[in-house]
């Protein structure tokens, strides 16, 4: 069952998925990922539940949507923090790993998962029930992980992420991952440890070999995309 610390808001048109984590005593606020066209979206759930934005955090730079991490500053106030290593320029706080941040008396951890891209986190998550939560960006999806082809891409360095970080957390850990592409909105670090098709069973040359005959196309809006999540969508507006 979704606890009601944590909000799922996707993008449609890119399959991208926000996250909203709330912390309800103080009626504070950290926004994961969030996506250009759907800032007023996003307002709107904050006004509607009362929410202080204190954070908003990006898990890599994105090469299928823009990010409206500007725009949500400018509007609400918020500090941005990104991942020290993706080279994004004006954020609030450059993140390393084991790096936290807090919001009423609760807070996020950063995890350096790099593969998918060379900088990329994920964040851990506790919620007040005791459940361990992971957001895991583009590095590990349900039944999937995100390419290693672009932007310093290693798949070596993604199975040692997902391998020796992601699955060294407990089997019953929920797994709400940056994108849907089916029914299923979250995963768990045991399902992906045993029934993964890419990783599970495989040794990390049999990764490296099959992430490398992938031949995926290469998003549609990259070339806009990256420029523009390097200063984090504000592009001068």
């Amino acid at each position: 069952m979704t606890p009601t610390c944590v909000h799922r808001l996707p993008d449609p048109a890119s399959s991208t998925c926000t996250y909203l984590l709330v912390d309800e005593a103080s009626a504070t606020a950290v926004l994961i990922d969030p996506v250009e066209e759907q800032v007023e979206r996003d307002l709107g759930v904050l006004e509607a539940m009362r929410l202080r934005l204190l954070w908003i955090l990006e898990t890599h730079v994105h090469a299928d949507h823009i990010t409206g991490a500007s725009s949500l500053r400018r509007r609400t106030g918020a500090r941005i923090a990104t991942p020290a290593r993706c080279g994004v320029s004006g954020a609030t706080r450059e993140l390393v790993h084991g790096d936290r941040i807090h919001f009423g008396s609760s807070h996020v951890e950063a995890l350096h998962t790099p593969g998918h891209t060379a900088g990329s986190m994920c964040f851990s998550f506790r919620s007040p029930d005791g459940g361990l939560h992971l957001f895991t960006g583009d590095t590990l999806l349900i039944g999937g992980c995100g390419r290693t082809d672009l932007q310093g891409g290693d798949a070596g360095a993604m199975y040692d992420s997902i391998t020796r970080v992601l699955f060294a957390f407990p089997d019953d850990t929920l797994v709400w991952p940056g994108h849907d592409y089916g029914e299923k909105i979250h995963t768990t670090i045991g399902t992906e440890r045993t029934s993964n098709p890419r990783v599970s069973g495989r040794t990390r040359d049999a990764f490296q070999q099959l992430m490398a005959g992938l031949r995926l196309p290469l998003p549609k809006r990259l070339e806009e995309a990256v420029p523009a999540n390097l200063c984090l969508g504000d592009r001068g507006r």
